[in-house]
């Protein structure tokens, strides 16, 4: 058995391949447009498993690899970087160490999300940024409004009353230099409206067409947008081996710290999967105002008096992802308060199957 470690670059990629005593026997580098050569050089070396790096060349090298039978590891890059620091750091020392990592079982593993369900992620999270893209137009907005002492609600700066305040209370106030920057800025929101309702539309109908993502909007407070973000992100479902497992992903579970016999828990870690985590923690504060008498609303009300809002709805969003993680291994729809309610179409970001 043979073990490479590919250090990947925009144009070339260093490799390093070490038998199974971990001795160096093939070190090059190929150029990112030569995937026959990259296959040649590969060639004598069989079986061999791979090992490359979260980066933006991962997909086709996978592709390529696992199209011609070889075993393929994505690492973590963030994680591996806490374990794998060196005084010495190139290319050719990244490819050994990877390959000699891979070999002694330590590399932190990413699962490679490929073809149609990388597609789905890409559609969920290019919504999300351009909602994040509009967010901060309406932010800077709302801050020349302040400087005149000009008061709105944030919300109602992306709406046709807030647009109608504007022009007729507003600009009078405002300074020549300051219209201009409402009156581009305005035209960029529009723009980012109209391409957000295109995608919210093509959202809604990959979401019909995915199975995962239909079966999980029927809780309430996962509609299209959510299901086919969680769908994406977290099938195949069994690589999860219990909800605690789907909840430490989604970085749900607070830091612990232990020692001389006393625990303390702290803050839920900045790690893990963030989209995940938003996900669920953004489906539990809808689900809270449509299913109230749910395990999951009762859960949030008997923690919020006591812990405050915000840290009953992470613990309410951890249940949850119970939920979700039943619903997808056993393939069943909630059965829960509010299975009769119309599911929405809306995509939902504008800014039963209970562990019991």
């Amino acid at each position: 058995m043979y073990y490479v470690g590919i250090d990947a670059h925009v144009r070339y990629l260093r490799i390093a391949v070490v038998d199974k005593d971990g001795a160096l026997v093939m070190e090059r580098t190929v150029g990112s447009e030569e995937p026959e050569r990259l296959l040649a050089e590969l060639a004598p070396y069989r079986p061999l498993a791979v090992v490359v790096e979260t980066c933006p060349a991962w997909p086709w090298i996978h592709e390529l690899l696992t199209g011609e039978g070889m075993q393929f590891h994505l690492a973590h890059a963030k994680h591996l970087r806490m374990i794998a620091h060196s005084a010495q750091k190139n290319d050719a020392v990244d490819a050994r160490l990877l390959a000699r990592m891979l070999l002694s079982g330590l590399i932190p593993e990413a699962h490679p999300r490929v073809g149609k369900q990388r597609d789905h992620l890409r559609l969920v999270r290019h919504h999300a940024r351009l909602v994040r893209e509009r967010t901060l137009l309406v932010n800077r907005l709302h801050a020349q409004l302040h400087e005149r002492r000009l008061v709105v609600a944030r919300e109602k700066l992306l709406g046709r009353e807030g647009r109608e305040w504007l022009r007729t209370e507003a600009w009078a106030q405002l300074s020549e230099e300051q219209r201009e920057m409402v009156r581009t800025h305005l035209e960029l929101i529009e723009v980012l409206d109209r391409q957000l309702r295109e995608i919210g539309k093509r959202v809604v109908r990959t979401a019909g067409a995915v199975p995962a993502a239909s079966l999980l909007r029927t809780v309430p407070g996962i509609g299209p947008y959510w299901g086919l973000m969680l769908a994406a992100e977290l099938l195949p479902i069994e690589r999860f081996a219990r909800p605690e497992k789907l909840v430490s992903y989604a970085g749900l579970a607070p830091t612990t710290s232990s020692s001389g016999g006393h625990t303390n828990h702290g803050p839920i870690p900045k790690g893990a999967n963030r989209w995940v985590r938003l996900a669920l923690v953004s489906a539990t504060a809808t689900h809270v105002r449509r299913a109230p008498n749910s395990p999951v609303s009762r859960h949030y009300e008997a923690l919020k008096q006591r812990l405050g809002w915000r840290k009953a709805r992470v613990a309410a969003a951890r249940k949850l992802a119970g939920v979700v993680y039943r619903m997808l291994r056993d393939n069943e729809p909630w059965r829960g308060e509010g299975t009769d309610a119309k599911p929405t179409d809306r995509t939902e970001p504008q800014h039963s199957h209970v562990a019991q």
